[in-house]
């Protein structure tokens, strides 16, 4: 349909090779929305008369409530859903009527229009989904408030925590997610409708006018920026990667946790796999997926710049390959999130066993040294030196916890490094390592953000509020977009009402 230039029909083979017909179909609603708002602009402005504008109207409606509308009237030699969408309404209304719905407008303004509005609703949906992974993690948080267990670095036990407080760090991590889609949020929805080609239109059209009417806060202002950056997208995937991270770290953490080494946590039977041959096996799949999932998502975005790296100002085709890219990340992140948030709520917690990898640990070690310079006076480096030592010894006993060691194994270690000291003494050592049970550890270390029960109440209560002014954001941006839909739908009613009347 549109070859004017070009004579003949495409070699069918270039036809297959060009068409994006299949990823489209996810654009297919919105272009159809886009086309009645930018109908109604036309009318609005004097360019299309009321009959025409309802015959087109008519049209749309039509093909948004019948989906085989779309087939039975569309040009078989569409490249793309914009062509196929007008070739069908020009074949239900005439060339005449429906041939002018493409008035002051190009595909190259009307593609990212599409993809603006697909990613938006797509955004808001994630945001919807982050906030119930964030209380799901909430709610598991308070269950687990005294469960105590041993925190991680490097894979090696260094400090003694509480699940609560791990739970509660991905909440904050998560929760800045939140806060850079709702930022993005700003940046995809601008309207690039009536930049045109790339270079606008002489014909006197209201781009604010339009944009108003499908929810957009703003226009992309140049003509050139709107049909030809795709900056919003890069910032979209970028915060999705950022997010599936999330999930993927949570996701490596709770596989080796429900390890049998560990046993800490196991997965509720709904969501796990067994083995086709080991009857005992119960495996976090899911888990696994996501991290793999994460993996595609960080190849989506690397194929999208790499895509955009090389072109010059204006459109150029290669940008239709970002789609199924951008869709894929989308969808993927989604279904992650919800995935996780199943798994969070429903995850089986030993606390039994998490107390014991506590007791029997070591990593009392830093309370106790920073113990001993309160009490003894002296520098961090000389405490980290003597009970590195003393763990040092209890390791070579046969890993005994250092709540097994008697005074006279104080004594022998001190010995190794010569330590002596008018304050410090095997006693005074001996009695802070009987004080700094796991239960103290805990309670000993007040600072803000520390694992203590009081400051995970402070923190549950913080971000409590949080997710309140997330949802107050995400729900301001949801009416903003009903209400806009809705006086679109009225007036798109009232023109082909009057259109019935006359």
């Amino acid at each position: 349909m549109y070859r004017s230039r070009p004579s003949g029909n495409l070699d069918n083979r270039a036809l297959s090779y060009l068409s994006s017909i299949t990823e489209d179909s996810d654009l297919f609603y919105y272009d159809l929305l886009g086309s009645q708002a930018h109908v109604i602009m036309l009318y609005e402005s004097n360019i299309l008369s009321k009959k025409e504008t309802v015959e087109i109207l008519k049209g749309i409606d039509q093909l948004l409530t019948n989906s085989n509308t779309l087939n039975e009237y569309a040009d078989t030699y569409a490249e793309d859903i914009h062509e196929m969408v007008e070739s069908a309404l020009i074949k239900m209304t005439t060339m005449d009527i429906g041939g002018k719905m493409h008035t002051a407008r190009s595909r190259n303004d009307q593609v990212v229009l599409d993809i603006r509005m697909k990613l938006r609703d797509d955004l808001n949906r994630i945001s919807l989904n982050l906030l119930d992974l964030i209380n799901s993690l909430l709610a598991k948080a308070e269950e687990h408030i005294d469960t105590i267990m041993p925190l991680y670095t490097h894979l090696q036990q260094a400090q003694l925590g509480v699940f609560s407080h791990y739970l509660l760090s991905y909440c904050f991590s998560l929760l800045r997610n939140f806060e850079r889609f709702s930022e993005s949020y700003k940046r995809i929805n601008i309207s690039p409708l009536g930049a045109c080609a790339i270079g606008g239109s002489s014909m006197n059209i209201d781009r604010d006018k339009v944009a108003s009417m499908l929810g957009f806060s703003d226009i992309v202002y140049n003509s050139v920026d709107a049909t030809s950056s795709r900056d919003f997208l890069v910032e979209f995937s970028s915060n999705a990667l950022n997010t599936m991270l999330d999930l993927c770290r949570i996701s490596e953490d709770f596989i080796i946790w429900s390890t049998s080494e560990f046993g800490f946590v196991s997965l509720d039977d709904h969501f796990s796999s067994s083995s086709s041959a080991m009857p005992q096996k119960k495996n976090p799949d899911p888990l696994e997926l996501i991290r793999g999932k994460t993996a595609s998502t960080e190849g989506n975005l690397i194929a999208i710049t790499s895509i955009l790296k090389g072109l010059p100002s204006g459109y150029s085709r290669d940008l239709q390959e970002i789609k199924p890219l951008l869709w894929k990340t989308s969808s993927t992140l989604e279904t992650s999130i919800e995935m996780m948030k199943e798994i969070v709520s429903t995850i089986h917690v030993d606390q039994n066993k998490m107390y014991l990898a506590s007791v029997n640990s070591y990593a009392v070690a830093l309370d106790i040294a920073e113990q001993l310079i309160k009490n003894g006076g002296i520098s961090f480096r000389l405490s980290h030196k003597v009970i590195g030592t003393i763990v040092d010894y209890a390791s070579r006993l046969g890993n005994v916890p250092l709540s097994s060691l008697t005074l006279s194994d104080i004594t022998v270690a001190l010995k190794k490094i010569d330590f002596s000291h008018e304050v410090i003494t095997s006693e005074m050592i001996l009695n802070l390592i009987k004080q700094n049970t796991p239960e103290n550890s805990i309670r000993f270390r007040k600072t803000k953000g520390s694992p203590n029960k009081n400051e995970q109440k402070a923190m549950i209560a913080h971000i409590e509020k949080m997710v309140i002014d997330c949802k107050k954001d995400l729900d301001n941006r949801l009416n903003k977009l009903h209400l806009a839909k809705d006086l679109l739908d009225k007036k798109i009613k009232q023109l082909i009402d009057e259109g019935h009347n006359t």
